[in-house]
């Protein structure tokens, strides 16, 4: 089996081939740079996004509070994070880097604040 992916690296959005079989990795090929490889056999055995979002706040000025997870969750869990998401409401203050959900939908990622709320 062969599976195509552009990489999304670094700038230069190398087209990459993955040769399978079995479901191992045979061969790696159109990356010009380490990091290519990598996420190539990263995306096509274990597929991983950052979710970024925001939740709700007690703020009468700020109703949002940006967040995402940390680090990455695995593909398939992005629709349960999105349902806890969607749950929190958070009281001011808050700061950058603060965990608004410790091990989010079981992910063994944290939602983290990427924006500040003052009191």
């Amino acid at each position: 089996m062969k599976r195509e992916l552009t990489c999304i690296s670094c700038p230069l959005g190398c087209q990459i081939s993955v040769e399978m079989e079995d479901g191992n990795i045979i061969s790696v090929t159109g990356n010009t740079c380490p990091r290519g490889e990598r996420y190539a056999r990263q995306e096509v055995l274990d597929p991983r996004r950052t979710v970024t979002s925001t939740v709700e706040t007690e703020d009468s000025i700020h109703r949002r509070l940006p967040v995402k997870t940390v680090p990455e969750i695995p593909k398939d869990s992005i629709f349960p994070v999105m349902n806890e998401i969607r749950k929190q409401c958070v009281t001011p203050p808050v700061s950058i880097g603060d965990v608004i959900v410790h091990d989010i939908a079981g992910t063994g990622s944290d939602l983290v604040a990427t924006g500040n709320l003052t009191e």
